[in-house]
């Protein structure tokens, strides 16, 4: 077996073969050796459930510490918390806020597993500055005025030679607010995340296109009060997406159908009277047979049909010749079972569900796959009905008073210029337009990158580090010693959401909300909060007018005062709520609506894809197949992390150390695996794994296919607990199709075979 240390020495080697040009090397945080805390662990179950329990240790809490308001940071359902600290500042417990309609009051693992991002004895701790020791690349630390000073530096000499505009933001969670409102005071909007283009982009392009309307967050669906929830791909309860959770927990006492699409006979799949166990990438297959069965049998919601949609006549001719028997040849699934599961879905409507899906980023053609999902609704009626799609509504929060921005000469929009249904930012684009080419109208020379680690985030990996080592200048803001931060010029702490105030949260829900985050103890170590930073650099620059306030507890307190509360009352309750303005939460019986679409109606024909020269109804495109001796890899979140930024989360590190990697009985005979056996992948492009994974030989995975829980794998040794534990599956997605509406980029393409030797065994120590 080979130790983490010549682990690390192949990583390292393998990354200096993207580098041997390049200034910017690859340090390991580890190298500071500072010093660290003691932390506590315990178990925790899925879902706090017993209410009796809960009171006692609410009550006994509430008697013995103090608590304050927060919203979770953990993942993007940002649900409201009480965190309880001690007469010592230490905090004891996170507990969910009973009037928060994100959590109705229950956190999940990994919010009440938060008190492991304060106490987390491996997080940044004081700037960092790269520096050269005896010609090897190191960190120094350095006060904050030296680190600020020296990036305000480089934000002035971007602007003075390229423009502002060449200074990009690549953020994630809500230290992007305050540095993104920093970067368009600046003069540059070259701003994108990962959480679009590689995640969720798709569906907002797909369900806008035919509802007039993004999706958004959390996702409307009245899954509480549905007949019928139709998974595609979607892993409610492995996804612990906590409110729909707990709702579809009541959907199936009350009887609801749950029907799942998926290769993997996931937890929701595991909770459905109908698991359909595709062949990968034929998704599209069977949505255009489903919407055949509905039509050709007259089962579709007429009324409903003919009241809010437009082009059914066409869309009525197109899946003519989908039928089920076609589709049994593309997708594996037998026609009886497309049928019946299209007729469970008529009987159901319109309280009938067919979720959009979060990650939808698989294959290349994942606007029109989600397109076609809103259509099946459309054609059900769900989409302002009870038990389908509530129309959501949320507060909108006063602008806190600062001058115009500057308007920007380019940036995200023109980056993205080719792909005509962009909305957002895409990473890809600005990672292209960073590489140098001659051909690039707009180079990018210099990065800040928050909250987003996007050596393991991103993939083709190689083109990452290529772009990182072409910038002029990189700066990277995060709590924890990520791989990211290990190519950066300057390192700044940032500290927890525990420890900082943030801005308001106001999600689109049944009925409009807002929750605080208030500190629940100081900034431990020299760690700051992003607004804090965004100020100072600001401030720095000559953009103090952008940043009027001596804290943002002060611009806090002016916006609650305007919506008619105040932060007193906020830090009691938490959690406020307020009226609808919008109207109902559901259509009435032949009520005259409105959609946002150009025609006013559900669009089943877009006029404006075929305007674009996009197919205006969805199509089915045969995708690659995996060759001989290889299969789909396949990767999916674990209800214990987020992404791979909670792997080293002392507390829900004790929950799921490691990730398995999940093979079919059949695979595993002919390849002779054993329970437990330790392997390694290699992909299409011949990309080793690092680190090896153990087997899980399971019959609910097809043969087709592998599975892997995403964000495992780190090489960064100083993350203690979650250095070489498990496999990246981003580190072996290296071929990725990109989707021509919005410029996602599809990820599901990737096909590996397995290694039961040590491929890094001769390696050189």
């Amino acid at each position: 077996m080979i130790s983490k240390d010549n682990y690390k020495y192949i990583y390292i080697r393998k990354l200096m073969k993207y580098m041997v040009t390049s200034r910017r090397k690859f340090i390991k945080i580890s190298a500071l050796g500072l010093g660290g805390l003691a932390t506590t662990s315990a178990a925790f179950g899925l879902f706090k459930t017993n209410p009796l329990l809960d009171a006692a240790i609410k009550e006994n809490v509430s008697k013995k510490l103090y608590r304050s308001a927060t919203y979770c940071e953990v993942c993007f359902w940002k649900c409201a918390a009480w965190a309880y600290t001690d007469e010592n500042n230490n905090i004891k417990k996170i507990i969910g806020n009973d009037d928060d309609p994100h959590c109705n009051g229950r956190l999940c693992p990994r919010g009440t597993g938060g008190v492991g991002m304060y106490s987390d004895e491996d997080r940044l701790k004081t700037p960092l500055i790269r520096t050269t020791v005896n010609g090897e690349q190191t960190y120094r630390e350095a006060s904050w005025d030296e680190a600020l000073d020296l990036i305000a530096s480089k934000f002035k000499d971007i602007k003075e030679e390229y423009g502002p505009e060449s200074f990009a933001l690549l953020k994630h969670g809500s230290p992007g607010s305050h540095l993104e409102h920093l970067f368009k005071a600046y003069g540059s909007d070259t701003i994108a995340e990962p959480a679009y283009a590689q995640c969720r982009g798709p569906r907002e392009t797909g369900f806008g296109l035919t509802f007039g309307s993004w999706v958004g967050s959390p996702e409307p669906t009245d899954i509480r009060d549905t007949k019928c929830l139709v998974l595609i791909g979607s892993h409610l309860g492995e996804n612990m997406h906590n409110s729909q959770v707990q709702e579809m927990s009541d959907a199936i006492d009350n009887g609801a159908t749950i029907i799942t699409v998926d290769p993997r006979f996931s937890t929701a799949a595991s909770k459905s009277k109908h698991w359909l166990p595709i062949k990968p990438a034929t998704d599209i297959a069977l949505l255009l047979s489903w919407m055949h069965v509905l039509i050709e049998e007259d089962l579709y919601n007429k009324k409903y049909v003919e009241k809010y949609t437009k082009g059914f006549n066409e869309l009525k001719a197109h899946v003519k010749t989908f039928t089920p028997e076609w589709a049994y040849g593309i997708t594996t699934i037998k026609p009886e079972e497309i049928r019946k599961t299209a007729r469970i879905m008529a009987a159901a409507a319109p309280s009938v569900i067919v979720h959009p899906g979060r990650h939808v980023t698989w294959y290349g053609d994942d606007s029109q796959r989600s397109r076609a999902i809103a259509m099946l609704n459309g054609l059900l009626g769900s989409w302002g009905n009870r038990g389908g799609f509530y129309f959501k509504e949320k507060i909108s929060i006063p602008k806190y008073p600062h001058p115009d921005y500057p308007k920007p000469k380019w940036g995200w929009h023109d980056l993205g210029e080719q792909y005509p249904f962009a909305e957002m930012g895409i990473t890809s684009e600005i990672i292209k337009a960073t590489i140098p080419n001659e051909d690039n109208k707009h180079p990018i020379k210099a990065w800040m990158v928050a909250g987003t680690n996007l050596i393991n985030t991103l993939p083709q990996r190689e083109k990452t580090i290529e772009a990182i080592n072409a910038v002029d200048f990189l700066v990277v803001i995060d709590t924890m010693p990520m791989e990211i931060t290990g190519y950066a010029d300057v390192v700044l702490p940032e500290c927890t959401y525990l420890e900082r105030y943030d801005g308001i949260r106001s999600a689109t829900n049944r009925t409009p909300s807002i929750a605080v985050r208030v500190p629940a103890v100081k900034p431990k170590y020299d760690s700051k909060p992003a607004w804090w930073i965004s100020q100072q650099i600001g401030k720095r620059i000559g953009l103090g007018d952008y940043f009027n306030y001596n804290d943002f507890e002060e611009v806090i307190e002016w916006q609650l005062n305007k919506l008619g509360t105040s932060l007193d009352e906020m830090k009691k309750i938490g959690v406020k709520h307020f009226d609808r303005k919008s109207g109902p939460l559901f259509l009435k019986e032949g009520q005259d609506y409105e959609f946002y679409t150009p025609s006013g109606k559900i669009e089943f024909y877009s006029q404006q894809l075929a305007n674009k020269g996009f197919a205006p109804i969805p199509v089915y495109t045969a995708h690659p197949q995996p060759p001989q001796g290889f299969y789909r890899l396949n990767y999916g979140r674990s209800p214990m992390h987020t992404f791979s930024r909670t792997i080293n989360n002392p507390n829900l590190s004790d929950l799921k150390s490691e990730n398995m990697l999940w093979v079919n009985p059949k695979v595993a005979r002919i390849l002779g695996l054993k329970k437990h056996q330790e392997v390694w992948l290699k992909n299409q492009d011949d990309i080793v794994s690092t680190f090896s994974i153990k087997v899980r030989i399971t019959e609910r995975i097809r043969w087709d296919s592998v599975y892997l829980y995403h964000g495992f794998g780190h090489n960064n040794k100083k993350l203690s607990r979650a250095f070489g534990k498990g496999i990246s599956d981003t580190e072996l997605i290296s071929k990725t199709v990109v989707d021509p509406l919005m410029g996602g980029t599809g990820l599901r393409g990737n096909f590996v075979s397995i290694l039961t030797e040590n491929p890094h065994k001769n390696s050189e120590l």
